[in-house]
């Protein structure tokens, strides 16, 4: 399941250089994640880095962009290579 930053998202960008997969970028007034690039960190890290240093918990999971884990792993194999 992909990730998404809710309306909470005060616009720090602790974020964006944490994701692994380049998925997350500034939009008009909070952080955007890209669904076909996010794996929830599955190939790099044991946990989303986006919600461990996100400081208002705005890094959610997105319950529209359900995924297994072999679905992840190869998204982010298709992604790296």
């Amino acid at each position: 399941m992909a990730y998404k930053i809710t309306e909470e998202c005060i616009n720090c960008g602790a974020c964006e250089p944490e994701c692994p997969n380049q998925a997350i970028s500034a939009g008009d007034t909070i952080y955007i994640i890209e669904p076909e690039k996010c794996t929830e960190c599955v190939g790099s890290y044991d946990e989303s880095q986006c919600k461990a240093v996100c400081p208002v918990d705005a890094c959610v999971p997105d319950p529209d962009k359900v995924e297994s884990r072999e679905e992840l792993e190869a998204k982010y194999k298709k992604l790296h290579g």
